[in-house]
């Protein structure tokens, strides 16, 4: 007589792992393997320098002197020093001013009006303005600091251009110092808000506007409850952009006012520059690069939040 085995049950001991088991497993490690190198480099070039940066902050370390060589660890004093350093709450309220400003209410604000202009506007005038607009953004910041600087200089285009109708201008860069490096910056950032908000406004269903056109809604009222809540994610997205890449200017000021006059227009970055480099404290710098860091994570946790899916 002949005795059949039946084949063991594939959940039974001795069975090595299913296979419904084993592909969450290996999907997530297939996934995450090739993102390795990148994210290797981003720690090498990324994450630290950001973690000697606030080591260095706890340092006294200099670019001459003994402290140059070995830097001796002082714990909070940098932090003290700058929390009476009469030069850091004005540098700190300069940012904050230049951040919303040029940033969140500047870039936002004409981007968003580019992007509907250019959504209306005919092949030509489309072509010419954002070609204009454009050109900003990609020129390097170097020139388009040296621009603005000959834009708003005394004897410059902006008022060579007011003389042309008997208006004598004042010395922007020396009387009005925050006013040119704000519009210099909106000039210069302005074409990727518009970029971005394009591609969001030529996402919204049509048929949400008709309809609320057929109701009898104004171009406004359909800029404010159907376009703006449509393209709310986008928004939050790109102020939040906007608004680190304007924490950290550093050229556009430093080319066109160098801080001054005196400090009037000198802003974290700028201050960070001058006590490293120029006074040569490097600990001290570090210090106020690391407040930098903190302004810039407040920001981005209130606009991730933003972002946040609604819950009914």
């Amino acid at each position: 007589m002949t005795t059949t085995l039946a084949p063991a049950p594939a959940g039974g001991p001795g069975a090595g792992p299913s296979p419904a088991r084993r592909t969450p497993v290996r999907r997530t490690a297939g996934r995450l393997v090739p993102m390795l190198p990148a994210v290797v480099l981003l720690a090498l070039f990324m994450l630290g320098p950001v973690v000697w940066s606030f080591y260095g902050s706890f340092t006294n370390a200099a670019l001459t002197g003994p402290n140059a060589l070995a830097p001796e660890w002082v714990g909070l004093d940098n932090y003290v020093a700058l929390l009476s350093d009469p030069d850091f709450p004005k540098a700190l309220w300069l940012t904050v001013l230049f951040v919303i400003a040029s940033a969140v209410i500047g870039q936002n604000v004409a981007g968003l009006g580019l992007a509907m202009l250019m959504r209306s506007a005919r092949g030509p005038v489309r072509s010419v303005v954002s070609t204009l607009v454009v050109t900003a953004w990609v020129l390097p910041e170097i020139v388009a600091a040296f621009a603005a600087y000959a834009f708003f200089h005394a004897e410059g285009t902006l008022n060579s251009l007011l003389a042309g109708v008997g208006i004598t201008g004042p010395d922007w860069l020396f009387q009005y110092p925050m006013l040119a490096v704000i519009l210099a910056n909106i000039w210069r950032g302005t074409a990727f808000s518009m970029m971005v908000y394009s591609a969001a406004i030529a996402e919204v269903p049509p048929e949400i506007t008709e309809a609320a056109t057929v109701d009898g809604a104004n171009a406004v009222q359909r800029l404010v409850w159907v376009t703006l809540p449509t393209i709310r994610r986008s928004i939050s997205t790109n102020l939040m952009l906007t608004t680190l890449q304007t924490l950290s200017v550093f050229t556009l000021i430093y080319v066109m006012t160098g801080g001054g006059p005196g400090t009037d227009s000198s802003t974290l970055p700028i201050l960070a520059y001058q006590e490293a480099f120029k006074f040569a404290q490097v600990g001290y710098g570090t210090a106020i690069a690391t407040v930098m860091l903190v302004i810039g994570a407040v920001f981005s946790v209130v606009y991730i939040r933003s972002l946040k899916p609604e819950v009914d």
